[in-house]
């Protein structure tokens, strides 16, 4: 493949770095709204799905010109593989951010229930694998995803936790019955970010070695 290929395959891997940035943003964002209970930033968090939409379109057209244009094979092709499906895990991040956010009106008024569980705890579990993720992809190395299907474990049954402590504060109070389904949801959402992650570990390690292998 030419200079003006390889070119423009590096500004794509820039893209999705950036749409990576941005998609891991929109989630800390959201995560810190709900700790601090601030309505305003967690505003901003939901006006930023339109942004994410029309990055995650661009990447996407940007891929898929490159293989129309120059027909690329191997790890070339591995490569913008790669992008296109980073892209969509990066998007649902986003999105899940997108989604905390919106939860946050029903979340602000009261104080929280069991100190917020071990949602926080979670949440930053599951930012550091995403960054990791993002760092693999950065550096095309698989040694910061090494160990992430442990971490994942370790993210799942934080999420049967928060869902058997949820159920505990709601029988014993009914009146957090409401809270404590959103934080429910909340779980649900963290974990599903955790999947992505590991599925751009999937990609990166594709993209990296040539083989598949699976990261669950």
């Amino acid at each position: 493949m030419g200079e003006k290929f390889h070119e423009e395959l590096n500004g794509l891997k820039d893209f999705v770095l950036e749409q990576g940035a941005f998609a891991h943003g929109m989630l800390s964002d959201s995560m810190i709204a709900l700790q601090n209970q601030n309505p305003g930033l967690a505003a901003r968090v939901y006006e930023q799905r339109r942004e994410l939409a029309d990055r995650s379109q661009a990447i996407e057209e940007t891929a898929l010109r490159l293989i129309a244009l120059y027909q690329p094979v191997a790890r070339d092709l591995r490569s913008i593989v790669c992008a296109l499906r980073m892209n969509y895990a990066l998007y649902r991040i986003g999105r899940y951010g997108k989604d905390i956010a919106q939860l946050l009106d029903g979340l602000s008024t009261s104080p929280h229930v069991g100190d917020l569980m071990s949602l926080p705890h979670m949440g930053d579990l599951v930012s550091a694998m995403i960054a990791d993720a993002l760092d693999a992809y950065r550096t095309e190395t698989v040694g910061p995803v090494v160990d992430m299907s442990r971490r994942d474990d370790v993210v799942d049954k934080l999420r049967y936790t928060i869902f058997r402590e949820g159920l505990t504060h709601m029988m014993e109070d009914p009146q957090t019955i409401t809270r404590c389904i959103d934080y429910v949801m909340i779980a649900r959402y963290l974990e599903r970010c955790a999947d992505h992650a590991c599925d751009i570990a999937e990609q990166v390690c594709y993209m990296v070695t040539g083989e598949r292998v699976e990261v669950k």
